[in-house]
């Protein structure tokens, strides 16, 4: 489902923020463009540019910076992507292949560079020092948390709260970035933009746990990429931790032999220790305890279309399947 789907009341916004996608990715290097259409090709639900928006309209933002910094948030966002596929050797995002299996691994990483640097520039071109702040060590924290994923990867001993830290850095961060950057447009109060950036830190987390749980239980089809790519890739996500904690010693094994050597060839059987163990039900509760608290966090803000828009994102966030 596109975002203006899910997000009606955007419609009009996001319709503003394709037009600076586009307009801001030409290049006069072929390269650039050939890969920046083909990833605005693959689609993608938005999420980040979303969160902005509403934060700002839902705070009565009546300007267009919000467009530009929306783009800007999507630039990082893809840009990370694009340098992720390559470490993780992935050949399958959003259905489709992804740059790095299209293009080789040297374009992706170095159009993902541009990305960075344009969404510098951009952000530079609004002129605000405190944007410019909260979206520099934002992306610095991104690239902290890649290092900590890479540092975690293959590791049967990560626990609960060393891979919760890497998705605060790595994905929440960007969430929080987002819907901070909607309040301080509108020069909200300081208690009214550290509720937008717990409400993004929150909602990003939530996001991430529901992605760990369709790694398991989704459909290629749906969820965009190969189920059991987590595992493939030796990543010790919330529900393998769950098993290692609370499985019995023959399913720990099981586990600790799959992140170590990062393979699936018992995936039959690690699903089973999963169900077992009741590991999916555990990640949704966590997801599920996100949610709230996001929700929590903006309830008290003016009643609008936009602050509705919000509550229904943190359910979102845990319903989808994809």
């Amino acid at each position: 489902m596109k975002p203006a789907e899910l997000f009606p009341v955007l419609a009009d916004d996001l319709s503003q923020v394709d037009r600076v996608i586009r307009a801001r990715l030409s290049s006069e290097v072929a390269l650039v463009n050939t890969i920046a259409d083909y990833i605005i090709g693959a689609g993608g639900k938005r999420m980040r540019p979303v969160l902005l928006l509403l934060v700002a309209r839902a705070l009565n933002y009546q300007g267009t910076g919000h467009h530009v910094l929306a783009a800007v948030v999507e630039f990082i966002h893809t840009a990370t992507l694009l340098h992720d596929d390559v470490v993780d050797e992935s050949d399958l995002r959003r259905g489709r292949r992804t740059a790095n299996a299209a293009f080789g691994n040297a374009a992706s990483v170095l159009v993902g560079d541009f990305l960075y640097s344009r969404a510098f520039q951009m952000m530079v071109e609004v002129d605000d020092m405190r944007v410019m702040r909260v979206l520099a060590d934002a992306t610095n924290r991104i690239a902290e948390g890649e290092v900590l994923q890479l540092i975690n990867c293959n590791d049967p001993d990560v626990d609960e709260d060393r891979y919760l830290q890497v998705i605060q850095f790595k994905t929440a961060k960007l969430f929080e970035a987002a819907a901070q950057l909607g309040a301080i447009l509108c020069n909200a109060p300081q208690s009214v933009e550290l509720a937008a950036a717990e409400y993004g830190r929150r909602l990003g987390t939530a996001f991430q746990l529901i992605d760990d749980v369709l790694d398991y239980e989704g459909k290629t089809g749906d969820i965009g990429k190969n189920v059991g790519d987590d595992l493939r890739e030796g990543k010790p996500t919330l529900p393998l931790i769950h098993v290692m904690s609370r499985g019995t010693e023959a399913e720990r094994h099981l586990v600790r032999s799959a992140i170590e050597n990062g393979h699936t060839h018992d995936f039959d059987g690690i699903m089973a220790a999963i169900r077992r163990t009741g590991a999916l039900d555990y990640t949704r509760i966590q997801a599920r305890r996100e949610a709230e608290a996001a929700r929590d966090a903006v309830s008290g803000l003016s009643p609008s279309a936009y602050r509705d828009a919000l509550l229904y994102f943190a359910a979102y966030s845990i319903e989808r399947d994809r």
